[in-house]
C-alpha cells in the first residue's frame, strides 16, 4: 500500500532520499519531514520559521553550486518539521551583505584582529594615523624648543649700549649698518686663560677691531676700519655725565672708545664717515676664543705662514683648522707683517667671514647639541645696543656669511697716506663707497 501523500510516486526522477535515475549523483537536498494525513483530515497548520542558525543563502543565489531549495510556502504540499532553517548542510554560506556587511570582512560579526586597522592581535598597522601624531608631536616639539631657546638667549644678551645718546646723526637710509667691534677686554679671564691666550693682563679694555657692515638690497659691504685711523672725535654728550663735552680735535680712531666707550665710538664713525650705524656688537678676547672652541674649530686657508711672539701667533700656510687660542692670535697678530694694522684687519675680515660661513649653517642652527654650546659660549661676553634683537644678530651672521660667498664686498677703508704714524682716509673714495650704500648700489670702490 502506498503510504505516500498524492503526488509523491516512485518516479525515480524526482524521488527524495530514495535514489536517482540520474548519472551523476545528485547534490544536497532537503528532506521534508511527513506526516500522513488521512481523509478528512484537515491540513496542520505550518510552524513559525524558526530564526536562522546560520545566515541564509541570498534569494535566488545558489551556495556554491548547491541548488536553492524551496522555502515552506512553496511547498506545495504544505509540510514543514520546524527544522528547515534554509541552510545546506556542509556547505559553507556567503554573507547577504558582501564584503562589509554583517558577518563580512570588517562587519560587526568579525573579531576586531579581522578588521582593517581594529588594533586587534595580528591587525596591519593604521600606518598614515601613526605618521600624522609623529608629525604632530614633532611639530610640537620643535615650536617649544625653538621658542625655549629664543628667551634662553634673549636672556643671556648684555643690552648695554644706549644709541639714543649719541647726537647730530647722519640720516637715515634703507639700509641696515652695524659697528663690530672686538675688545681687548679680559673681563671674566683667570690668570691661567691671559696666560693661555697671550692677551696680558692690563686693566680696562681697549678696540682691537673695529668693522662697518653694511646689508643692503644691493649687496652687503663690510669695511675693516684700523684703530689707528685718523679721525676727528667731534663734540659729545657723556654717556655717563649726560653732559656735553667739546671736541678732542683729531686722533687715532680707538682714542674715542677709551674716552667714553660705545656710544663715543658710534659717534665719531658716523662723524667722519657720513653712514648711520643702526645696531652695535662687541665681544672681548673670552668670548671670541670661546665660540671658535664650541663650534670645533674654525677651517682656515692661510696663504703665507707667520709667527708673532706677542700674540702667541705660529702659523703654517695650507688648509689647517683653528682653535679658539689659535684664532685669536691669527686676528690679533700685527707685528709679523709690515703692513702691520692693514694686514691685520685684513686677517681679521678673512677669518669673521669663515666663522659666519661655518657657524649659520643648518648644521648649527638646527642642531640643538651644537647650537647651545655656541650661544652660551658667546652671549655672555656679547655687548649690543638696546634696540638689538636676536633676529638683528641672526642678519648680521647671516651678511657676513654672503660676503664670504661671494654676495657682497669685503675691504678696508681706503688709505690716502700717513700723518704722525696716523693712517688718513682717502675721502674722495669713502664719499662714494658712503653715496653707493646709501642709495643701496652694490660698493664698486676698492679699499686697501
Amino acid at each position: 500500500m502506498n503510504e505516500w501523500p498524492d503526488g509523491r510516486g516512485d518516479s525515480r526522477e524526482d524521488g527524495y532520499g530514495r535514489g536517482s535515475a540520474h548519472a551523476q549523483p545528485e547534490g544536497a537536498r532537503r528532506m521534508p519531514h511527513v506526516q500522513r494525513r488521512g481523509p478528512g483530515v484537515p491540513q496542520q497548520p505550518q510552524r513559525a520559521p524558526q530564526p536562522p542558525a546560520a545566515r541564509p543563502v541570498r534569494p535566488g543565489a545558489p551556495a556554491y553550486g548547491v541548488p536553492q531549495q524551496q522555502s515552506p510556502d512553496q511547498d506545495p504540499y504544505g509540510y514543514d518539521s520546524g527544522y528547515n532553517t534554509g541552510q545546506v548542510y556542509g556547505t559553507p554560506q556567503r554573507s547577504p551583505q558582501g564584503p562589509g556587511g554583517p558577518g563580512g570582512p570588517g562587519g560587526p560579526g568579525q573579531p576586531p584582529s579581522a578588521r582593517p586597522g581594529g588594533g586587534g592581535p595580528g591587525a596591519a598597522p593604521d600606518w598614515r594615523r601613526r605618521i600624522k601624531i609623529g608629525s604632530i608631536v614633532l611639530g610640537t616639539a620643535l615650536l617649544v624648543t625653538t621658542v625655549g631657546t629664543y628667551f634662553w638667549a634673549d636672556s643671556k644678551v648684555r643690552r648695554e649700549v644706549d644709541l639714543a645718546k649719541v647726537i647730530e646723526r647722519p640720516k637715515d637710509d634703507d639700509c641696515t649698518t652695524y659697528l663690530i667691534v672686538g675688545s681687548d677686554s679680559r673681563e671674566g679671564m683667570s690668570d691661567e686663560e691671559k696666560k693661555k691666550l697671550h692677551t696680558g693682563s692690563a686693566e680696562g679694555k681697549r678696540t682691537d677691531s673695529m668693522m662697518i657692515l653694511a646689508a643692503c638690497s644691493g649687496g652687503n659691504t663690510m669695511i675693516s676700519l684700523p684703530r689707528d685711523s685718523d679721525v676727528e672725535i667731534p663734540k659729545f654728550v657723556g654717556s655717563e655725565s649726560g653732559k656735553t663735552r667739546p671736541s678732542a680735535g683729531r686722533t687715532k680712531l680707538n682714542a674715542a672708545y677709551a674716552m667714553d666707550g660705545p656710544e663715543l665710538l658710534v659717534r665719531t664713525v658716523e662723524h667722519n664717515t657720513g653712514l648711520r650705524i643702526d645696531h652695535y656688537a662687541e665681544i672681548g678676547f673670552a668670548g671670541f676664543a670661546n665660540i671658535v672652541d664650541a663650534l670645533g674649530g674654525v677651517d682656515m686657508n692661510i696663504e703665507k705662514g707667520f709667527k708673532d711672539e706677542k700674540s702667541g701667533a705660529d702659523f703654517k700656510a695650507g688648509e689647517q683648522t683653528l682653535n679658539g687660542e689659535q684664532a685669536l692670535a691669527f686676528v690679533r697678530t700685527r707685528y709679523a707683517f709690515a703692513e702691520s694694522d692693514l694686514a691685520r684687519t685684513k686677517n681679521q675680515q678673512k677669518f669673521l667671514a669663515a666663522l659666519a660661513s661655518q657657524a649659520a649653517t643648518p648644521g648649527t642652527v638646527l642642531n640643538p647639541f651644537k647650537l647651545y654650546p655656541v650661544l652660551g659660549a658667546g652671549l655672555d661676553t656679547l655687548i649690543v645696543d638696546k634696540d638689538m634683537s636676536l633676529w638683528d644678530m641672526g642678519e648680521m651672521f647671516f651678511a657676513m656669511k654672503g660676503i664670504s660667498g661671494g654676495n657682497g664686498t669685503s675691504m678696508n677703508m681706503p688709505i690716502a697716506g700717513e700723518r704722525g704714524g696716523n693712517l688718513l682716509w682717502d675721502k674722495p673714495k669713502v664719499k662714494q663707497i658712503v653715496q653707493q650704500i646709501q642709495s643701496g648700489e652694490k660698493v664698486t670702490v676698492t679699499g686697501d
